[in-house]
């Protein structure tokens, strides 16, 4: 072989080697951004319930093909129906709520010191989690 194939094929394996590391790189700040970024979640928690309204009275309109007079009275009935949940749900909400006790109760029953802090703590972030949501509403 001359020295100017032997030149040319050592250029050729630098040149492979570059393209491999540049794309190790490249493949491996893609996986490190993906990884990194918050992905989008489609139920990011939860839909707030005047979303969820919006999103079904839309998809009720378009493929029902509402007038506007049946918009007017789906919403009358959509109304009627919330206030009739949560009037149920207030008037079950003591008995949910000895439910949780008694759990909550149970739980700390099964826990050492420790264990009952950090489940208190837990308690207390979903609990404020829940008041955010509920705010939404």
């Amino acid at each position: 072989m001359s020295p100017v194939g032997i030149k040319r094929s050592g250029f050729v394996v630098v040149l492979y080697l570059l393209l491999t590391f540049a794309s190790g790189v490249a493949v491996g700040g893609l996986g490190f951004w993906m990884y990194t970024t918050r992905s989008v979640s489609a139920n990011n928690g939860r839909t707030s319930p005047d979303e969820y309204r919006r999103k079904y009275m839309a998809e009720m309109e378009s493929r029902l093909k509402l007038s506007p007079e049946q918009i007017t009275k789906l919403s009358t009935i959509l109304d009627a129906s919330r206030a009739l949940f949560r009037e149920v749900a207030d008037k079950h909400k003591p008995e949910f709520d000895a439910i949780q006790h008694h759990q909550t109760a149970q739980v700390n029953g099964i826990l050492n010191e420790t264990q009952r802090a950090e489940y208190t703590k837990i308690q207390q972030e979903r609990e404020q989690r829940r008041k955010n949501f509920s705010r939404g509403r």
